[in-house]
C-alpha cells in the first residue's frame, strides 16, 4: 500500500513538469510578444517631409507703363495723350502691374482712327504648400487668360495661333467685337516666360466713314509690343 502511494505520488509529480513547461512557455510567448508589441508601438514613424519645388526665376516685374518703347507707342497708338500711359491700381506691384494707352488720330473729313492698347503683367513665386513652382503656376494662368479672351462677350470671328518667339510660349487671340454702336478689331497676345505671364490687348476702328483695321494688322503690331513687354521682364529681373 505504502508502495502505491509513492508511486502514485511519483507519477503525478512526472506528470505535471510539461504541464508547468507549457505554461511557463505561454508565459514567455506572451511576455515576448508584448514586449515586442511594446516595442512596436514606442517607435514614432518618420516625419513627412515638404516637397520641394524649384525656385522661381524672376523675383519681380517691370514698371508696365515703361515696358514698351515710347516710340512703339507712338506707332501703334497716334494721337495718344500720354505716351506714358495709364497705370493700373495695384495692391502688389512685384506680383502684378498694368499700363493703358487710347488715341484718337483725326484726320478730318477723311475720317479717324482709334487705337487702345493694354498690357498686364502677372508674376507667380513657388509655393511648396501646394507641391506647384512659380512656372508651374504662370502656366496654369497662361491657360486661363487664352480661355478667357477666346470667350470674351459678344466676340464673333474668334481665332487663335501659336506665336514662336515670344518668351517660352505665346498664343494669339482675334476676334471682332461691336460696342458703343461701332465694329472693333482686336488682337491680344498671352505669353509666358519662365513664372511671368504678359498679356497685351489691341484694339481699335475707324470713325466717320474711315476704314476698319484689319485683325492680321492689329495682330502684326500686337506681336511687335508683345515682345518688347516681355523682354522687359529678364531686363528688370538682370
Amino acid at each position: 500500500m505504502h508502495r502505491s502511494a509513492t508511486r502514485l505520488t511519483r507519477i503525478l509529480a512526472c506528470a505535471a513538469v510539461p504541464v508547468m513547461l507549457v505554461v511557463a512557455g505561454c508565459s514567455s510567448d506572451s511576455d515576448s510578444k508584448g514586449g515586442s508589441d511594446s516595442s512596436s508601438s514606442g517607435s514614432s514613424p518618420s516625419a513627412k517631409k515638404s516637397p520641394t519645388v524649384a525656385p522661381a526665376k524672376f523675383a519681380k516685374l517691370p514698371d508696365p507703363c515703361s515696358s514698351i518703347a515710347t516710340k512703339t507707342i507712338t506707332d501703334l497708338v497716334p494721337g495718344t495723350k500720354s505716351k506714358s500711359g495709364t497705370a493700373g491700381k495695384s495692391s502688389d506691384v512685384s506680383s502684378r502691374g498694368n499700363c493703358s494707352w487710347n488715341g484718337l488720330d483725326d484726320n478730318g473729313v477723311k475720317g479717324s482712327q482709334y487705337r487702345w492698347l493694354d498690357v498686364s503683367f502677372y508674376r507667380y513665386d513657388s509655393d511648396a504648400s501646394i507641391a506647384l513652382s512659380g512656372e508651374q503656376r504662370a502656366t496654369e494662368q497662361y491657360g486661363k487668360e487664352i480661355s478667357r479672351a477666346k470667350a470674351t462677350e459678344g466676340a464673333k470671328e474668334v481665332k487663335s495661333a501659336a506665336a514662336p518667339g515670344i518668351g517660352d510660349e505665346a498664343t494669339t487671340v482675334t476676334y471682332k467685337l461691336r460696342k458703343t454702336g461701332e465694329d472693333f478689331s482686336y488682337a491680344t497676345v498671352v505669353a509666358r516666360t519662365a513664372n511671368g505671364v504678359v498679356v497685351l490687348t489691341y484694339n481699335g476702328t475707324g470713325y466717320a466713314g474711315a476704314k476698319n483695321p484689319s485683325t492680321a494688322d492689329l495682330t502684326k503690331d500686337a506681336l511687335k509690343a508683345a515682345k518688347e513687354a516681355v523682354t522687359s521682364v529678364t531686363t528688370a529681373n538682370k
